[in-house]
């Protein structure tokens, strides 16, 4: 059975300037986190087969999306050297282990509860900008106080419905 998610409002979460991590790249990539993270919780509203339908579908984009955020942030850590590549790296892939197998769970219909997965992304992602990315601004920033860093340049090119980051 599908777990219908009880909806208050429009949005489990939004984007507040606190979350900032003063790397507009970033930023801009994390708002789109939050947003599909809503989608992601207005999904559970569409009525239970619509509902699953609908999640799955925005789930499968959620998915590339954080793998495309995910080589972003990584490319930006190798560019510049940053001490805490690996550890953040390995969240990284942990989370990805863990959506992994939601997704899953939720194509065999082991797992009936798309909210859990939503709060567990909404908690995973604003943990994470708080505490890892953070670091990773920081360092930035002082890089670019130290003027040992000006701009950093990514290529993104698309292959098929995928982004690759050079």
């Amino acid at each position: 059975m599908w777990y219908i998610c009880c909806m208050i409002g429009d949005e489990i979460v939004t984007w507040h300037k606190s979350y900032s991590v003063n790397i507009p790249l970033i930023d801009a990539q994390h708002k789109e986190l939050i947003n599909l993270t809503n989608k992601l919780y207005r999904s559970c509203m569409q009525g239970r087969d619509r509902s699953k339908n609908v999640f799955m579908e925005v789930f499968r984009g959620a998915v590339d999306y954080v793998g495309y955020h995910f080589s972003t942030e990584e490319k930006v850590m190798e560019r510049v050297a940053y001490p805490g590549y690996n550890a953040h790296k390995k969240e990284h892939a942990d989370f990805v282990k863990e959506v992994l197998k939601t997704a899953d769970e939720l194509s065999k219909g082991t797992n009936p509860n798309p909210l859990g997965f939503v709060n567990y992304l909404k908690d995973w992602v604003l943990t994470h900008i708080a505490v890892s990315d953070t670091l990773l601004g920081k360092h930035l920033i002082e890089l670019r106080q130290q003027g040992k860093l000006q701009r950093i340049t990514l290529r993104v090119k698309q292959v098929s419905d995928r982004f690759i980051i050079d």
